[in-house]
Parts: structure tokens; C-alpha cells; sequence
């Protein structure tokens, strides 16, 4: 009987990348393994490290991860795809050649009368102003337009090159670590819009690190981590919500 609900995000899949690969292996191997479990599947984010959509050209690579899809589909899980920081740039690829819902923004759903409030979580909560400014640009028309523009093997470099400096920039800041409640935005998000808003599951990726904190005796913070270092992702069951660590 299909009954769980699964949340996971934060792949950051590479073209040509060898440690890419393997990741995507077991991100398969984990999809597989709860498609005669799973009722629906929430995909929070950044599933790509950069994603842009041609007209008429995307991203080679990820035929395993695509065919892992439409064998979930053909079983009857329901998917739904949030766009991330890293692949925001997504036009119709998976709506048309999938019929999966994407979603651009947080949304509001209600199970079996819990609600949760899902998105990626890029910009959200105070601090990471410069992020926000480029967010601003990156959405802008005119910027799509103008980086549709330039030849596709000359984008995805310059694009992984942007992601790549991105990260190292980012080396020596703990994102492995919990920082404090008063050091983790989206915590502190979540516990704001908590004040004046009945929300059972708070739900985001963008952290990179497996958290589960209470904000009052009815909500929770819920951080889904990644499959780069943690393998992580959480379920619900109708009654609960854990957050898990998958291995081989």
C-alpha cells in the first residue's frame, strides 16, 4: 500500500563528473527502493549543480536519473520538483517531457490534516543579502534571454566555473556544523512566519546539513541536508516525520 511521503533535495548533479555520477547512482538506487512504498516524492532543489534550458538543447548526461523517474511515474508516485539556487533556470523540460509539477516559490500543502511549508529555502530568513540581489538578476527576463544568448558549451562552462568559485568561497564556513539557532537563518524564518501562522512542517533543503529542530509545540524545522556528504531525506508516514541517512 502506497502511503509514505519522501522529501530529499540537494544533488547537485554534474555533467562529466565522475564523483556526479556516483551520486546520481545512488540517488537512483534510493528512489528505486521506495518506489513500491512511496505515495509522493518531493525533490526540494538544486537536484542539478547548474541548469539551463535551450530552446532546443538541455543538459546532456542523467539518463539514469530521468529513467528512474518515469519508473516511479508508471507506478503511480506522484513527484513534485522545486527549483533551487543552482537550477533555477528550468522552463518546461519536466512539465512537458514528464507531466511533474515544478514549482518556482514555497508552497502550502496539507496531509492527512498536517500542514507543511515546502521550498528550497534559497533567500529566505535574514543575512546572504548579496545572494538576494543576484536571486533579483538571475530571475530577471532580460538576464535569461541574454545568457540563452551565448553558444551551450560555452555557457556550461562559464556557469560551473560560477558554481565551482561559489562553493570554494564557501570552504571554510561550517556548513557541516550546526551553527546555533541564532546563526541558522531559515530556522529563524520559520519560527517568525510560526508566530502567526499554523504550520505543522516547516520543509527546505539549501542547508546542506540533516536538521530537525521544534520551533513551538506544534511546529518543526525540518532540513533535508544532501547526497553529496549526508545521503539524507525525510519521511512521512501519515503520523510523523524522520529524517534518515541512506546507504548501500
Amino acid at each position: 500500500m502506497h502511503k509514505n511521503i519522501y522529501f530529499l533535495s540537494d544533488f547537485h548533479f554534474i555533467v562529466d563528473d565522475a564523483a556526479s555520477h556516483e551520486r546520481e547512482k545512488l540517488v537512483v538506487l534510493f528512489l528505486d527502493s521506495i518506489r513500491g512504498d512511496a505515495k509522493k516524492i518531493y525533490i526540494l532543489g538544486d537536484i542539478f549543480d547548474f541548469w539551463f534550458e535551450y530552446k532546443t538543447v538541455i543538459p546532456k548526461g542523467f539518463t539514469r536519473f530521468y529513467a528512474c523517474l518515469h519508473r516511479l511515474l508508471d507506478a503511480g508516485v506522484e513527484i513534485e520538483i522545486f527549483t533551487g539556487n543552482h537550477d533555477m533556470w528550468q522552463f518546461g523540460f519536466f512539465e512537458n517531457e514528464f507531466n511533474i509539477k515544478v514549482h518556482f516559490d514555497l508552497i502550502q500543502v496539507t496531509h492527512n490534516n498536517k500542514v507543511f511549508l515546502l521550498g528550497h529555502g534559497d533567500g529566505k530568513g535574514p543575512g546572504d543579502m548579496g545572494y538576494k540581489v543576484l536571486k533579483k538578476m538571475f530571475n530577471n527576463t532580460l538576464c535569461k534571454k541574454l545568457f540563452g544568448i551565448i553558444h551551450p558549451t560555452i555557457g556550461n562552462r562559464l556557469a560551473y566555473f560560477w558554481s565551482k568559485k561559489s562553493r570554494l568561497s564557501q570552504v571554510d564556513k561550517p556548513h557541516n556544523t550546526f551553527m546555533g539557532l541564532e546563526h541558522e537563518w531559515l530556522y529563524q524564518y520559520c519560527q517568525k512566519r510560526a508566530a502567526t501562522e499554523v504550520v505543522h512542517y516547516y520543509v527546505f533543503g539549501h542547508r546542506h546539513l540533516p536538521l530537525h529542530l521544534p520551533i513551538n509545540q506544534h511546529s518543526y524545522y525540518i532540513n533535508l541536508g544532501d547526497w553529496i556528504t549526508h545521503n539524507s531525506y525525510a519521511r512521512w508516514d501519515g503520523e510523523r516525520m524522520t529524517v534518515s541517512s541512506f546507504s548501500k
